[in-house]
């Protein structure tokens, strides 16, 4: 077997690796007027209701790629072989840490071997879904309410959660005259977009300590959806008490603009579902579901690439970790972090295979109870045969799915 860097130098960027191209989804070369918080709302609402089909014809536009055949309209004699393609869609976040490092390092493409492997950058969940469904894309890493949504609007035809990414990295943080639950009515907070994992763990939370939130905006406390490079600024010129956000935008509020932590969200798992005390999930690996059943030998090389990135993360020494982190993020977000910055939010981050499928029932119920999602049977939702083959452990589907 081919090593990574015999096909792809470490030196390169992803885009430059042979065979791979990169896309953000959304980018456009026409500059961006700064959007106001009441503008923010309502892009948040537009991208769950049909802002997000748009983003996924823009990408497949982009990519030149097919829509995704429907389930059921395999072809039987293709079943089994390798994809000419693989499409992965992944965020400019160090919770998405495997990906940077799987795509930076050669890993994910040295397993793919033959396949051509183009990416795409998304800003939160709901895009990347829409992205996925429309079939601009064949795989992502996600947050698990975005997956849950999609597997529950398409009565389990659309995915598969296939490995685990990264546990915690997400906190509360909020102006520093704010000391407890009591002083957010009135306020206005930000998620990175209405019904993503980060939205609907702070609509969650929210809801525990009495407070109503509605899903346009109003409510005890507003929540509007923003884009985290424009929560760092709005923030900054006080037009935000705080957000809900994953690694490094937590860090960043805080380090750079004086937020502090009101909640850190590991502080609200026991280890009760998991069995992990302080871990749950925020980043995960999810295939489409006609994608997989097309093509199983190109999702498992996938996740053997993913497996040695995670891997890799977990023995790197500290410098080299944080120095190959921000150079991806460099490619997918256009700047690195500052060296407090990444310490901080690597320090929040457990890299893991595991998708801690125990917690998945109570994942769903927050969605359902933020209204942004229906309670439903996920039963299925998970496919960690293949992740369990490439690592020889033998992560729990929680009677979800098959292991």
């Amino acid at each position: 077997m081919s090593t990574p860097q015999d096909k792809n130098p470490h030196s390169q960027s992803p885009q430059e690796q042979q065979g791979s191209t990169r896309i953000v989804a959304g980018q456009s070369t026409a500059p961006k007027r700064p959007l106001g918080v009441k503008i923010g709302v309502l892009a948040g609402i537009l991208a769950l209701v049909g802002g997000g089909v748009a983003v996924a014809s823009a990408v497949a536009g982009n990519n030149g790629a097919p829509a995704a055949q429907t389930a059921g309209s395999e072809d039987p004699a293709a079943s089994g072989n390798p994809a000419a393609e693989l499409r992965l869609g992944y965020f400019g976040n160090v919770t998405h840490a495997p990906a940077l490092v799987g795509l930076s390092k050669g890993f994910i493409a040295g397993e793919l071997g033959g396949t051509k492997l183009s990416t795409q950058v998304f800003n939160a969940g709901p895009a990347a879904i829409e992205a996925l469904n429309a079939g601009a894309i064949d795989a992502t890493y996600i947050g698990p309410n975005p997956a849950i949504n999609s597997f529950v609007k398409s009565q389990g035809q659309s995915i598969s959660i296939v490995a685990g990414a990264a546990a915690g990295g997400a906190q509360l943080v909020v102006r520093p005259e704010i000391t407890s639950a009591a002083d957010l009515k009135g306020k206005t907070l930000a998620s990175p977009q209405l019904g993503g994992t980060q939205d609907v763990a702070l609509r969650a939370w929210l809801g525990t300590q009495g407070y109503k939130t509605n899903v346009d905006g109003s409510g005890d406390v507003a929540i509007n959806p923003t884009e985290n490079a424009q929560t760092l600024k709005l923030f900054q010129d006080g037009k935000l008490d705080g957000a809900w956000l994953p690694e490094p935008w937590a860090s960043r509020l805080v380090l750079q603009a004086g937020a502090k932590v009101l909640v850190d969200e590991k502080d609200l798992w026991d280890g009760s579902l998991s069995g992990k005390a302080g871990e749950f999930p925020t980043t995960i690996l999810i295939v489409n579901k006609t994608f997989a059943a097309e093509h199983p030998d190109t999702v498992k090389a996938l996740i053997k690439g993913h497996a040695k990135s995670v891997e890799w993360l977990n023995n790197a020494p500290a410098d080299e970790k944080a120095s190959t982190i921000n150079a991806a993020l460099k490619d997918a977000a256009g700047a690195e972090l500052k060296p407090d910055v990444i310490e901080r939010s690597l320090k929040n981050i457990v890299f893991t295979v595991d998708p801690l499928a125990g917690t998945y029932k109570k994942l769903l119920q927050d969605g359902v109870d933020a209204g942004t999602t229906k309670q439903a049977d996920i039963n299925g939702i998970f496919n960690l045969t293949a992740l369990n083959e490439v690592t020889g452990a033998k992560a729990s589907a929680a009677g979800l799915g098959t292991e």
